[in-house]
This record gives structure tokens, C-alpha cells and sequence, in this order.
């Protein structure tokens, strides 16, 4: 024991890293690559779940529970009208406005939910009106608008637009509630 503690540490540290070594070097490469690409895989993971907590987080701060407001866009099957763009005014002012491709309307059609907007409204009473372009019955421009006031309080506010063709009128029926 007395004569441990006269050597050198870097012995110690030589040593190691010769096992080390030897460790590495008995391994066979597919056990390295099926151990590194394990590794890999975990990191991976790792930084997506970091990735997603970091979104949550951002979210959290730039729109607080108490001031959030968003709105969804829905779409019914689509034989009355073929939507092109949404425009979007809370209390008059434009929040957002958005075209679609042919891929996005599809994918509105086979039951996708759109968050078309988040934003951070103070407490009272607020107008949201959104306006759909688009082609309408026998192929003409169709523009329509509806219109939502609604009461923000302390929770968040969710507004749903949804767009839904009715047969009995042969027309598109827009509506908008809050959730």
C-alpha cells in the first residue's frame, strides 16, 4: 500500500486508458456500430423532447394564459366552395392573412384543424372578423365573411371558424364560436 501511493499518477491514468483500450479493440464493429447508432438514437430523442420543451416554454412567455387568444380554422367536404385565402381582423385591425395551396385545402378536407393565429389580447370585449376568398358555386369568386365578439377574461380564449357546406341551401355556411 505504502509503495501505491509513491506512483506516479499518471500511471494510474495510463492504465486506464490502456484498458480502455483493450476494451475497445475487443469489441467486434458490428457491437460498435449497433452501440453508437443506439447512442445516436438516444441523443436524438433527447433533443427532440428538449425541442419540444423549449417550444412550450417560448410559447408560455411571448403569449401568457391571460392575455392568449387563437383561432382555428376547420373545413366540412368542400363541394360548395374552394377556399383561397383567409384574412383575419381582431377589434379592426389585421392579425393575419394566409393562402392556401391545393395540398393544405386537402388536407382542411380529410379533417386538419389550422391554428391560424395566436396572439395576446387584454381583458374586455373584442371583435373577430375573418373574411374567406375563394370559388364559390358554378365556378364564381366567392367572398364571405363572418364575424365573432367575445368577452376576454383571465383564461386563454380559443375561437373556432369553421366552414361547412350545407346541401339543403347548396351554399357554404361559415360560422365562428368560441370554444
Amino acid at each position: 500500500m505504502r509503495y501505491l501511493s509513491k506512483l506516479n499518477p499518471f500511471f494510474f491514468l495510463a492504465l486506464a486508458l490502456f484498458a480502455i483500450t483493450f476494451f475497445v479493440d475487443a469489441q467486434t464493429p458490428e457491437e460498435d456500430d449497433s452501440a453508437l447508432a443506439q447512442e445516436i438514437e438516444t441523443l436524438r430523442q433527447a433533443m427532440v423532447n428538449l425541442n419540444r420543451d423549449l417550444f412550450i416554454l417560448e410559447e408560455d412567455l411571448l403569449f401568457p394564459s391571460s392575455t392568449q387568444v387563437a383561432v382555428y380554422l376547420a373545413m366540412d367536404i368542400g363541394e360548395y366552395f374552394a377556399l383561397d385565402a383567409v384574412e383575419l381582423r381582431v377589434d379592426g385591425e389585421v392579425a393575419t392573412n394566409y393562402l392556401y395551396t391545393e395540398r393544405q385545402v386537402s388536407a382542411l378536407y380529410r379533417g386538419g384543424v389550422q391554428r391560424l393565429y395566436v396572439g395576446n389580447l387584454s381583458q374586455g370585449e373584442h371583435q373577430l372578423t375573418a373574411y374567406f376568398v375563394g370559388i364559390g358555386p358554378e365556378n364564381r369568386e366567392y367572398k364571405r365573411a363572418v364575424s365573432l365578439s367575445f368577452e376576454k377574461g383571465e383564461d386563454p380564449v380559443a375561437v373556432e371558424l369553421n366552414i361547412v357546406d350545407s346541401t339543403s341551401k347548396q351554399q357554404p355556411v361559415f360560422t365562428a364560436k368560441t370554444l
